[in-house]
């Protein structure tokens, strides 16, 4: 097990090795659609184990994501509010210490609702715990304009991540949130990785697929659906702090039901309970808007206007329905599979 954990550790170096080295490939505006296409994987490869692993479908993702992104600007704002004036300012703890403050902020915001909500999972199912996150999503808007603080639609500030003076000369302030984006998602995905490999994703795996078999072999079902909504919700979170860095905004408008299900849609399109498909699944959701934004700027005005948003909706329902009868299992399965750890995701 430390051998496969020692291979796990070295292949996710690696990974973000590779990954921060593509962002020199890249111009600022890549760099930022990289960084966003990334918060979005974080989030979905928290859903796609909570999907794939215990079958519990959640419509509502983009509402932990908002509170990972209101608890990481909330408190990284004071916290950068304490620090300023002091010594500490002029050097890196200026930006490092809101920054892991932040993270601390959202991570307590995200986890906390994650584990209210994995609490009614444990006896909620199907279509009810369905019916429960979208039902969050659909509230977002009003509970952000009565909740104190969290300045209604308008949103609240994400305080300015700047490069470190030893990198300003070398890299763009877009590649630097991209790099913050490529460790904030290592951090994030690597232990749920290493989670589905070992034995809670064992425990996942018996109650999606018989809970009174996994009742009789000593598994707590409850327990098990509870601890991996808390786990997705942590993940959801960090998205949504990968999110706010990028956009240095947080508001509810960002995080509606179209974005929520978008989140699903990158999860089946890219395979459930595959990581690397939810890559595929995050860059997918990001890029295709943009995409179809390109192609109605080349159309006549009126044209333009009339397919901008059915356009987008129509070419998702395309994808899903094509990758659906070609590929069930998902874009995953053009992937390489490796065999690092037992069990292991592709």
């Amino acid at each position: 097990m430390r051998a496969s954990g020692a291979r796990l550790l070295l292949r996710a170096g690696l990974l973000t090795l590779l990954a921060l080295g593509a962002t020199f490939l890249l111009d600022p505006y890549r760099n930022y659609q990289l960084a966003t296409a990334t918060g979005v994987f974080v989030a979905v490869a928290g859903l796609t184990l909570l999907v794939g692993l215990t079958g519990q479908l959640s419509l509502g993702h983009a509402v932990l994501m908002a509170a990972g992104g209101y608890g990481y600007a909330l408190t990284a704002t004071r916290v950068e509010s304490a620090v300023e004036g002091t010594a500490m300012a002029d050097g890196v703890g200026g930006w490092l210490v809101p920054l892991l403050a932040g993270v601390a902020g959202a991570l307590v915001a995200a986890g906390l609702l994650g584990l209210l909500l994995g609490l009614a999972a444990a006896r909620l199912r199907g279509p009810y715990l369905a019916g429960l996150t979208l039902a969050l999503v659909i509230a977002l808007p009003s509970v952000a304009s009565t909740v104190p603080g969290l300045a209604g639609e308008q949103g609240v500030r994400a305080p300015f991540v700047p490069v470190p003076d030893v990198l300003a000369a070398l890299i763009a302030t877009e590649q630097w949130h991209a790099w913050l984006a490529i460790l904030v998602a290592a951090c994030a995905v690597t232990p749920l990785v290493a989670l589905r490999a070992g034995r809670a994703g064992l425990r996942m795996r018996a109650v999606h697929d018989d809970e009174t078999a996994a009742r009789l072999a000593g598994v707590d079902p409850g327990r098990v659906k509870a601890g991996a909504f808390a786990l997705s919700s942590l993940a959801a979170g960090l998205g949504g702090v990968v999110l706010a860095i990028v956009t240095q905004q947080v508001s509810p408008g960002a995080y509606g039901l179209g974005f929520s299900l978008l989140l699903v849609v990158a999860a089946v399109v890219g395979g459930l309970g595959s990581f690397g498909g939810a890559a595929l699944g995050a860059v997918l959701v990001t890029l295709l808007p943009w995409v179809v934004d390109q192609a109605t700027t080349a159309l006549p005005a009126d044209l333009g206007h009339r397919l901008g948003g059915n356009l987008e909706i129509a070419l998702f329902g395309v994808v899903v329905i094509a990758v659906t009868v070609l590929r069930p299992g998902g874009l995953a399965g053009l992937l390489p599979e490796r065999k690092l750890l037992p069990n292991t995701v592709r």
